[in-house]
Formats: C-alpha cells, structure tokens, sequence
C-alpha cells in the first residue's frame, strides 16, 4: 500500500498567470513499495497566525481582524486561506511538483488582510492533504487507495514572496469591493465635484474628514 508524506521545499510568484499565483515545490515521497501511476491530490491551506510574533505597526494593520492585542488569546485562531489542486504524474520513491496557489487582493477577504498587515518574517501555514492515489497493485494490476486524512505540511513562507508576488499583479496598487449603493454614492460626489480620478475623489473625502475633525 502506498504511503505518501508532504514536504513543501519552496514557494515563488509566478509572473505571468490570469490571477496572483504562487507556486509551491512540493516534495511527494512514498514509504511504500511499487509504482505510483498517478494522483488526483487536494489540499487546504490554513494560515497559523498564533505561531509568529508581530510588531507595533503589523499589531495596528492586524486590529480589523483580532482586535486589541491584549484579546489575541481569545480572537486569534488559525484561518482558512485557500483550496487548491493537481493532478501528480506517475513515479516510484519520490517526486517534486508544482502546485498552484491562487491569491486574491480582494480586502473582504481575511487572509489578504492578514497578509497585507505583515511587514517582515514569515507566514506560518499547515497544508492538509487528500485524494486519489492510483497505483500498481501486487499482482501488477491498477489499485486506488485514499491519502490518510492526517497527512499535512508545515511551511513558513516569507511575507518578501507574498508582497513581490502583489507588485508584480497589482503595482503600487490596491482593490476594494464596493456595494453597488456605495459606488453610487462615490461615484456621484466624484462627478458633482469633476474630479478626475477615484483618489481624488477619496483624497477630497478624507480631506474634508480630518478638517471637520480638526475643528
């Protein structure tokens, strides 16, 4: 019977994808014995964000999302970040493959933020693995066998790889998901005032905030 471990060896951004894209060196080694033809693998990504320290200024980016440092024992748990997918080529012993991260800079999401908030170090992650294992059986014949529900891999990847992968999509840029009501709203006071641009017409609105703040 096959008995398949995960060891994610690297990541980096891959520059020219339809969406944000990492790619994990992920390293397959079977214990077992016999040919693995192939496999149809799943794994969930999970965020540890409990397991790493953070500075004043990534404390203060990280308040949308805990709270007040002092309540991190209650509102920091680990968070999903994504779900991905591959289908692994035959081999025997061990192999390395590539496997996709899609990332999104969508500020609803709780991992952007979470990334966003981050200036240095590293981001630890627990990857949880399933699936398929097809593979030659004694007599030479195809078996399929189930990836053991606790089979995972922790990885640390740095905050650096993340932050270049979003400069390479998204240069000095960010998104923000509006509702439809809002974006009314925007878009009409852009249009009353003539300003050119969205961050004018945002700039003119903070502006305007801290001035009536101020008095």
């Amino acid at each position: 019977m096959p008995d398949l471990n995960f060891t994610v060896e690297k990541a980096s951004a891959v520059p020219y994808a339809a969406v944000p894209m990492l790619n994990f060196a992920l390293k397959i080694s079977d214990a077992g014995e016999g040919a693995i033809h192939s496999v149809a693998l799943r794994c969930q990504i999970r965020i540890e964000p409990t397991r790493r320290k953070y500075g004043p200024e990534e404390q203060g980016g990280l308040l949308d999302l805990f709270g007040q440092p002092s309540r991190w024992g209650q509102t920091m748990h680990a968070m999903l970040w994504t779900h991905t997918s591959i289908v692994v080529p035959p081999f025997e012993g061990s192999t390395t493959v590539d496997l996709p991260v899609p990332c999104t800079y969508d500020f609803n999401v709780a991992a952007t933020k979470y990334f966003h908030a981050l200036e240095q170090g590293e981001v630890p992650l627990n990857l949880l693995f399933s699936g398929t294992i097809f593979h030659a059986g004694e007599d030479g014949g195809l078996q399929i066998a189930q990836i053991s529900w606790e089979k995972e891999a922790g990885f640390r990847l740095p905050v650096k790889t993340w932050k270049e992968m979003m400069d390479i999509y998204y240069p000095n840029t960010a998104w923000l998901c509006l509702r439809k009501d809002a974006f009314e709203a925007l878009n009409q006071y852009k249009s009353s005032l003539s300003l050119p641009t969205w961050e004018a017409a945002i700039e003119r609105l903070l502006e305007s905030s801290s001035e009536k703040a101020g008095t």
